[in-house]
Parts: C-alpha cells; structure tokens; sequence
C-alpha cells in the first residue's frame, strides 16, 4: 500500500533530522504540525546530499551523487522513489509546485564541491550560497505560505537573506574542518593561513546585515504557522554568531565553536515567551 511506504519515507526524513541537527529538529517541533513533516523532507534530502560529497570519504562519491541526482529526476515524475528520503522529498516538491530550478540549484552547488575547494571571487561565492542555502529557504517559505504566491514574492528576498546568513554562520564555524579535512575555502580570496580577526569582523559584519534584513522583512511577517519555528532557528544562528565573534580566528581554527543544549533550552524558553506576549 503506497500511503504506507509513503508514512515510512516521511519517518525516515524525521529521523534524518532528529540524528542530524538537534537544533534544526527543535526548531521544526515549534512549526505547526500542519507543515512539520513537509519541512523534515526538505531537510532529509538536503542533509544526505550534502552527507554524501562532505562525509563518504571511503567511497566514490561522484558515483554516489550522480546515482542520488538521477534517482531524483527520474522519479520526480513517476510520484515514487524506492529511496525513502527522496520518496518524501518529491511528495513535497508536488504538493507545493516547488519550482526545478530550485532543486537544480541545489544539485549543482552540492556537485561543486566534489571537485571546487576554493572560490576567487564573489561571484562565484554568492552563487555556490544561492543553490546551497537560499534556495533551501525558497523550498521552506514555499512550504510556509502555502501557496500564497503573493506572500511568497514578499518574502522571498529575506528568505533568500536569512539562508545566506545561517549558511555564512556554518562557513565560519566550520572553517577548521572544511580547511583541514576538505580542504576548502569558502570565503573568496582568503587565505586561511593568514586570516586575521580584522578580516573575521568584515565576515561577522556582512552576516549580521543579512540577519537584520531577513528579521524585520522576512521573519516578523511570515504567517502564524512558521512563525515560532523559524523564529527559533533564527535566535539559534545569532547565538552561535556572537560566540564566534568573541573568540579570535585563531580559536575557531583550533575547535568547534558550538551553542551548548543548555543555552538551546534557554533560547527556546524565552523566545517563546516574546512569542506568546506578541512581542515577534
């Protein structure tokens, strides 16, 4: 029965999540369940593409990606995958017509980093953030307005925003292992063996322009059901900005600077006391 397997892809996708990202999952949990599952697909399928070119370094991750990419476009039509997290996936895409360059764009940055470790110029910078973050926001706001083209077009530019600044904050925490382990460079024309905290605040300045802008155009007005949810993953990312902007460079190429479940507790319980007094 179809609408069984069809239960399990979305269990699958929710898993994903949940082993994933414990700050991502929590924040989904404070979307309304109307659109929660929705969203776990999205994250299911963007999380294993991202798994397969950073972490299956023992196996031919080319072969790996095209066999996920083709599995994506050859199902989309047919309305079924016997992979469960693209299964799930393509039954959002339908549901909210989440338009294919969308996806595309997503593919390609992924693909990107099979073989690019370093980006010289801002062009080339901005475009890999498009497919591998803005576009992912696009998908979501999709999910969030559900349908409402007009609120999709008001939105789109401050969630375009605030996924470039949620996947700036994941470039600066990462700098170590992306430098060490992938040897990538996100960052145009930056070399990390010289990198000093002057340049960090360039980087910290530039994200919390996006944060600005995304908050008081995107967040404030997105409607009720993604609301708390988006607002949580928000006030995470902003967290996790100041810690960063308070070690030096040379801190964040030692460890990984993280927002500790204690303080993810904390923001969840005020935020939602803002939440509930209408202050957001």
């Amino acid at each position: 029965m179809k609408q069984l397997f069809d239960d399990v892809s979305y269990s699958c996708s929710k898993l994903v999540t949940q082993k994933y990202s414990t700050s991502f999952s929590l924040a989904t949990r404070m979307l309304s369940p109307k659109i929660r599952a929705d969203i776990y697909n999205i994250y299911g399928f963007v999380r294993l593409a991202d798994e397969i070119v950073d972490s299956f370094h023992d196996y031919n991750k080319e072969d790996l990606f095209l066999e996920f990419e083709n599995q994506y476009y050859e199902s989309k039509n047919r309305g079924i995958c016997l992979n469960p997290i693209i299964n799930a996936f393509i039954h959002t895409v339908n549901k909210y017509e989440i338009q294919e360059h969308l996806v595309q764009a997503f593919l390609n940055s992924m693909k990107a980093d099979l073989y690019k470790t370093s980006y010289t110029n801002v062009d080339e910078y901005k475009a890999y953030i498009y497919g591998s973050a803005d576009v992912v926001g696009l998908m979501c706001l999709k999910v969030f307005v559900n349908g409402d083209q007009q609120k999709y077009d008001d939105l789109k530019d401050a969630a375009m925003r605030l996924g470039s600044a949620f996947q700036k904050v994941n470039f600066l925490r990462d700098l170590k292992d992306d430098y060490e382990v992938l040897n990538r460079s996100y960052f145009p024309n930056v070399n990390l063996a010289s990198l000093d905290d002057q340049l960090k605040a360039s980087i910290i300045e530039e994200i919390e322009a996006d944060f600005e802008y995304a908050f008081h155009h995107g967040v404030l007005k997105l409607p009720v059901e993604a609301k708390f949810g988006v607002y949580m993953a928000y006030r995470y990312y902003l967290r996790l900005l100041k810690k960063l902007k308070k070690v030096s460079f040379s801190d964040i190429m030692k460890t990984r600077i993280r927002v500790s479940n204690i303080m993810k507790m904390s923001l969840l319980a005020r935020s939602y006391v803002k939440y509930k007094l209408n202050i957001i």
